[in-house]
């Protein structure tokens, strides 16, 4: 049985992810920092880990409690991370700061504590959840788009490094998915824009982004879920999985615009 560590296992898509995991036979750790949230998720046989991505001491604990009880580890899929909005005139150095904490220092910083493990085996996968974020830009999300940048070129740079030990690197790029992630994302962005020349545009962009995730077509967890099963069990998974409600257009579109179009364009949209 290949032993599994999901962490941000307690919503969205990590919850997803763990809970089809586990329902297909692997030994799934979940990994979050509201332990309680994850309780439905011991009916599948998911063992529940406290995890705060951001703690040394922390991230340390979690994986010495996963090597205690499973003595090796086959993957890592790191779902844990979030979305802050804003200007980059209003947002704080201290929010700034923490979104690459989460989404970027923190990730790989539990991927390094597992790789000796994984090297020593001669084999693993380390899943990254990033985004199609990762592949262009937008205004009032620069710290967030930037984070999604950053773990694609760290991913990049692993996935060179390790592949002579049997480990292979994967990203994940989802497009518009139903989660928690957007009204989280958006009341960042309000909270930066309040009273500020960025109020009205924040306005604007959050009805755009209530529309779109709104919308019939935006892709479930589900489909997240089945893809890093997918790249887990796949003999030659690839290194981009690029999926998801509107995410091949906007990526696609925006690598072939020139640059003054994208300008005009992106702000329409999002």
């Amino acid at each position: 049985m290949k032993t599994i560590l999901v962490t941000g296992a307690s919503s969205g898509m990590g919850y997803r992810i763990a809970h089809n995991l586990a329902a297909a036979g692997y030994q799934v750790f979940g990994a979050a920092r509201h332990v309680d949230r994850m309780e439905p998720l011991k009916t599948v046989g998911v063992i529940p880990l406290q995890l705060d991505v951001t703690d040394e001491a922390s991230r340390t604990a979690a994986v010495h409690q996963l090597i205690q009880r499973a003595h090796r580890i086959d993957a890592v899929v790191n779902a844990a991370g979030y979305g802050s909005f804003g200007a980059q005139e209003t947002v704080t150095d201290a929010e700034a700061k923490q979104q690459f904490e989460v989404n970027v220092f923190g990730l790989m910083a539990l991927t390094r504590l597992v790789l000796p493990y994984m090297r020593k085996q001669q084999s693993g996968r380390i899943i990254n959840i990033s985004s199609m974020a990762g592949r262009f830009s937008s205004p009032m999300a620069g710290w967030y788009f930037a984070s999604k940048h950053a773990l694609e070129t760290l991913s990049d740079s692993l996935r060179m490094e390790v592949r002579r030990f049997g480990i292979k690197v994967i990203l994940i790029e989802p497009g518009v998915v139903k989660s928690r992630w957007e009204a989280i994302a958006m009341q960042h962005l309000q909270q930066s824009a309040a009273g500020t020349a960025y109020e009205a545009q924040a306005r604007a962009m959050q009805r755009n982004m209530d529309h779109t995730y709104a919308s019939k077509h935006a892709s479930h967890p589900e489909l997240i879920a089945r893809t890093v099963q997918k790249a887990l069990e796949s003999k030659h998974p690839r290194a981009r999985y690029l999926i998801g409600y509107l995410a091949k257009p906007t990526v696609w579109g925006t690598q072939f615009l020139p640059t003054a179009l994208k300008d005009w364009l992106i702000p329409k949209f999002m």
